[in-house]
């Protein structure tokens, strides 16, 4: 069983900085892990995903050269650093283990969320 908890959420203004954190608990180690998230009326998307050892990466193309995801093995957390935000980032943004790398489609196990909110 895996237990996902973020942080980091808050309210900035646009082209302002938030990290996103995810502490896991269980083993997650040998697993991609991924960010999605979920605006108001919309569907839940994906946003990154990063490989059990870190060293690949994919991002969802509006986020590319702003999001950066990482991992941490060590400390059994993963991040997403969010630089350049913008208005149409606002959303909960929920971590997820086991996503798919090829497909990026959502593993098993999420977080509660935590919430984004970019002002104009």
């Amino acid at each position: 069983q895996v237990h996902l908890v973020e942080s980091g959420g808050g309210l900035v203004q646009a082209g302002g900085s938030l990290r996103l954190s995810c502490a896991a608990s269980g083993r997650t180690g040998g697993v991609a892990m991924g960010w999605f998230r979920q605006a108001p009326g919309k569907e839940r998307e994906f946003v990154a995903v990063i490989g059990s050892r870190g060293g690949y990466t994919y991002y969802k193309d509006s986020v590319k050269g702003r999001f950066t995801v990482s991992r941490d093995n060590g400390k059994n957390t993963m991040y997403l650093q969010m630089n350049s935000l913008k208005p149409e980032d606002t959303a909960v943004y929920y971590c997820n283990a086991e996503t798919d790398l090829a497909t990026q489609r959502p593993g098993r196990f999420w977080g509660q969320g935590t919430q984004v909110t970019v002002s104009s």
